[in-house]
């Protein structure tokens, strides 16, 4: 079809597109030579980001609609992977495709003999290289084995946090998104997925390593109404809205028009960046004015807490509280540029920035088993494999939701006169307060992994029937300088919300027993970090530090580390019978 033909298609797409849905067997009477109506299909396919159409079941096209995505409308009702409880398994689409991969490289035994050998201690690597703190060099087999453990919780993970933008009506239908080192795809997969077939989708992922072509193998099957490309590019040096080349040769526009985006993802990114704050800094400034970022990060410690650094370094700035402003936001009636966080940890107090040390994560109910991790389980036979070291189906995530145009989740601003100030607390000690606080764990009672209270629910058992220790909570206003929890020590109707509470969500306190607590190594017990197979003991103390050894097992190769924290000081908000809790 030459230049002619594909400028009338789209010149009578573009008066049809008013008046009733465009057929492409209509529109092929009006181009010259007729061309056949699959090839118009295709014109208007190539052409549906520049005419803002989208394509129905019945292969006609229509306007994408102007509005947000409504939550009730995202495809996850229907969906194999999805039920009414949230994400329950990844998608076999994509496990086949993924499986085929694997066969394509190493055979249909993948699983066993050199090949499944070379894949688990490639996830091994990763698992000692990630908790160590260095970077990774992937190539190809790294790649797969990344995807083999990771694919499935980075999937589940992104598809709650787009129900979440979904709830706020933050996703336009319209959509553009750019997801920063995207990897092997759980993002990108989710997005697809998620979405609902009248949405419009801009994806473009960067990805400078291997783990790009399994993320274009991946992607192959978006969906009509999907459009991805794949960009080989550092996230330093990337430039939105700049000429150049796609992953799969095909020219960008370099239309600055198209250089914002409604949706930015760092997914897992951050710690694998020299300077995490300047690269989330550099690319707000291709965040649409009412677009959001989304920062997520694993569960475990230092990924966790440094996801909350980038967070306020971003949002809250210098020590006189002045956050990044972005010019794009700028906007009269919107906003004056400044970040603000809209989820989770969002600021209730004018003025005030948190400074505590806030490992704060979400915990979803366990993914079903990837065949293919329990197949590449199985099949090790080495000494050291442990049953389960290569299923990966934890669903616990840190994130944070950053906009520019000042909205926030939880739209309040507290008043002293009727609560007390996080940041006050110890003024308080030994006093009753009322205050309003955001829930920021699930109960971190239950041997420190963080369990949901639910899951415990669902299994027929109690916080209080495992082991009987009084369930805790992170919580937080926006103002606290050093970690607050709420301890429940007898549960009644009338502080039963704190535990029935989703993560994030708003509580009322009234009429609670504020204790300073000093964690003194007596009061250490034996942790076990479902995440990192690291057990931590008491080695020795002093009276402002505790030694801590670290006994790591990973890969089966046992080492002892010495290691010197700090003690934490807390503010505990003692749950009492007489006290009152609402959301």
């Amino acid at each position: 079809m030459n230049a002619e033909q594909r400028a009338a298609i789209r010149e009578n797409a573009q008066y049809l597109r008013q008046v009733r849905p465009i057929d492409p067997a209509e529109i092929d009477e009006y181009v010259p030579d007729q061309p056949h109506p699959a090839a118009v299909r295709a014109v208007l396919r190539d052409s549906a980001l520049e005419l803002g159409l989208v394509e129905r079941a019945d292969g006609t096209f229509v306007p994408v609609s102007t509005d947000s995505i409504d939550a009730a409308d995202l495809a996850v009702d229907g969906a194999d992977a999805f039920d009414t409880g949230g994400v329950r398994a990844f998608p076999e689409c994509h496990a086949r495709r993924l499986e085929d991969r694997l066969i394509a490289r190493y055979g249909p035994g993948w699983p066993d003999g050199e090949s499944g050998d070379r894949l688990r201690e490639r996830i091994r690597a990763l698992k000692r290289a990630y908790f160590a703190g260095e970077s990774v060099e992937y190539d190809a087999d790294t790649a797969l084995a990344y995807a083999i453990y990771h694919l499935p919780d980075y999937y589940a993970a992104t598809s709650y946090l787009l129900s979440e933008l979904a709830s706020g009506e933050l996703l336009p239908t319209d959509l553009r998104v750019l997801d920063i080192g995207a990897g092997v795809g759980g993002p990108a997969l989710a997005t697809v997925d998620t979405l609902p077939d009248e949405a419009l989708c801009e994806y473009h992922a960067i990805e400078p390593s291997p783990a790009a072509d399994l993320l274009k193998e991946l992607l192959a099957d978006a969906g009509r109404n999907n459009h991805a490309e794949i960009y080989r590019e550092r996230a330093e040096e990337f430039e939105p809205g700049i000429e150049g080349s796609d992953e799969c040769g095909q020219e960008d526009s370099g239309d600055s028009d198209n250089a914002e985006y409604d949706l930015l993802i760092f997914a897992n990114v951050l710690s694998e960046l020299d300077d995490p704050k300047g690269v989330v800094e550099r690319y707000l400034d291709y965040l649409a004015p009412d677009g959001t970022l989304l920062l997520l990060a694993p569960a475990d410690r230092e990924t966790a807490i440094g996801l909350r650094e980038v967070e306020r370094a971003v949002a809250d700035g210098d020590d006189n509280g002045a956050g990044t402003e972005i010019g794009a936001g700028a906007e009269a009636g919107v906003g004056d540029g400044s970040v603000t966080v809209y989820a989770p940890t969002a600021r209730l107090w004018p003025g005030e920035s948190p400074t505590d040390r806030c490992w704060s994560f979400d915990v979803k109910p366990d993914i079903e088993t990837p065949g293919f991790q329990r197949r590449l389980d199985d099949a090790a036979s080495d000494p050291d494999h442990k049953p389960g070291e290569f299923v990966n189906v934890d669903v616990q995530y840190a994130y944070s939701m950053l906009r520019t145009d000042g909205r926030r989740k939880i739209d309040i601003t507290l008043d002293e006169r009727r609560d007390a100030k996080l940041a006050d607390s110890e003024t308080h000690v030994s006093k009753r307060v009322d205050t309003t606080a955001i829930k920021l764990s699930h109960s971190l009672s239950d041997d420190g992994a963080g369990e949901a209270s639910e899951r415990g629910e669902r299994n027929g058992r109690s916080e209080r029937s495992r082991g009987g220790k009084n369930p805790l909570y992170l919580i937080g206003d926006g103002s606290q300088g050093v970690d607050h929890f709420a301890v429940l020590t007898r549960e009644t109707v009338l502080n039963r919300a704190l535990r029935k509470a989703d993560y994030g969500s708003l509580l009322r306190f009234e009429n609670v027993l504020v204790l300073w607590n000093e964690l003194r190594p007596t009061l250490l017990r034996i942790l076990r970090d479902a995440g990192t197979n690291e057990r931590l003991t008491i080695a020795g103390a002093t009276e402002k530090r505790a030694i801590v050894r670290t006994e790591s097992v990973l890969g089966g190769d046992p080492r002892i580390d010495g290691t010197r924290i700090d003690v934490c000081h807390v503010a505990s908000f003692v749950l009492e019978g007489e006290s009152s809790i609402d959301t």
